[in-house]
């Protein structure tokens, strides 16, 4: 069991939004590592409200590259001070969540990290990550990271990784799961009364194309063919990531006159999206992983929905939920979802939300990060 003379940096290359999923999902890790008894620091890039490239150790300032374009540059090659603080401070272990920006200047740091004893591990928070990289701009962005990945796994005592993959770029890997940080999150409360008439599902994401939310929409779209007087309501909450994933799911909104059936929420929180789980009677997951060629991944997402209490449907391998009785898996393909599948398992049982919860309760970040300190 480690204690507080057990030093940990956190380290994060982009800022926090109080409202966004990755940050909270940093904020669980981090208090999951409070739990187990470690001193944790947590060390994040920021662009501050006048416009200045810091890097932060939690509120206070370590470095201020200023303003400008030179700034912007050495935010990518200077961590001159990050490594200088390591050394003075005398880390036990270095956490670091992956950007994908292998390169000469992250080498340096982390073999700098090492010299001063402390370990370093890095989590890829989806592995593999190359088929997320569609574009041309993209994937010249990531050719230098596929150029010194490599290299970097040596200076490293592990990855960390949601995959069930062994070894990531000839590094060993600690696989753990997505955990939940179960007081951010409150269990559902459905609606009570009389025997509700319309069907509500919800899908609750900054919508990427590998959601496969459009999957859906077309499947909600060809049942309504057949049962034109259908009611169910397809609440959509979250952020289009792109043009692509807005056209997605606007043409077959279009396309089977579903403008009363889909609801576009656009981002909710705090109890908005509380009301929100409240109304729904079944959550969609990610319908679209095959697409960016992931067939096993522990998304995040599965894990809100249980914590919330709500049984839901994906389409990848998921080793902490396949089977449960609350979970309707998808084919990984590009087949529009039966919406009869969905309305059948939720005549089939009556879920309670407080069970459905109570079932992940060792998916909590205090164990899944006891995990990583227990293996190094």
């Amino acid at each position: 069991m480690k204690d507080k003379s057990y030093k940990v940096l956190f380290l994060v290359f982009h800022g926090f939004s109080e409202h966004n999923g990755i940050s909270k999902k940093i904020w669980g890790q981090i208090n999951g590592l409070n739990s187990n008894g470690v001193n944790v620091q947590l060390c994040h890039y920021n662009v501050e409200r006048n416009g200045s490239r810091v890097w932060k150790i939690e509120d206070g300032i370590l470095v201020d590259f200023g303003r400008g374009p030179i700034a912007k540059i050495r935010k990518r090659i200077d961590y001159r001070a990050i490594s200088k603080y390591v050394q003075k401070n005398k880390f036990q272990l270095i956490y670091i969540r992956s950007d994908h920006n292998a390169n000469p200047f992250t080498l340096n740091m982390v073999t700098m990290m090492r010299l001063s004893g402390a370990k370093v591990l890095i989590e890829i928070p989806t592995y593999p990550y190359d088929q997320e990289y569609v574009t041309l701009r993209m994937r010249l962005e990531l050719a230098i990271d596929r150029l010194y990945r490599k290299k970097l796994a040596k200076q490293l005592d592990a990855f960390v990784t949601f995959s069930d993959s062994l070894t990531i770029f000839g590094q060993r890997a600690i696989r753990i799961s997505n955990g939940i940080d179960f007081s951010a999150i409150p269990v559902r409360k459905p609606q009570e009364g009389a025997e509700k008439r319309t069907i509500h599902l919800l899908g609750v994401a900054e919508i990427h194309y590998w959601h496969g939310f459009d999957r859906l929409v077309r499947g909600l779209g060809i049942y309504k063919q057949s049962h034109p007087d259908c009611q169910i309501i397809f609440h959509l909450v979250g952020q289009f990531s792109g043009e692509r994933e807005r056209s997605s799911i606007l043409e077959p909104i279009a396309k089977f006159n579903l403008q009363q059936h889909v609801v576009l929420h656009g981002p909710l929180w705090g109890e908005e999206l509380d009301a929100i789980f409240n109304l729904a009677d079944f959550a969609i997951g990610s319908l679209g992983r095959h697409r960016s060629g992931i067939q096993v991944i522990k998304t995040l997402k599965n894990r809100e929905y249980a914590a919330r209490g709500i049984p839901f449907i994906y389409s990848e391998s998921d080793a902490d939920f396949d089977g449960r009785p609350y979970v309707l898996k998808a084919s990984p393909d590009e087949s529009a979802i039966d919406i009869t599948k969905i309305l059948e398992f939720l005549k089939k049982e009556k879920f309670d939300p407080a069970c459905i919860r109570n079932s992940i309760l060792d998916l909590s970040w205090a164990e899944q990060m006891n995990k990583v300190l227990q293996t190094i």
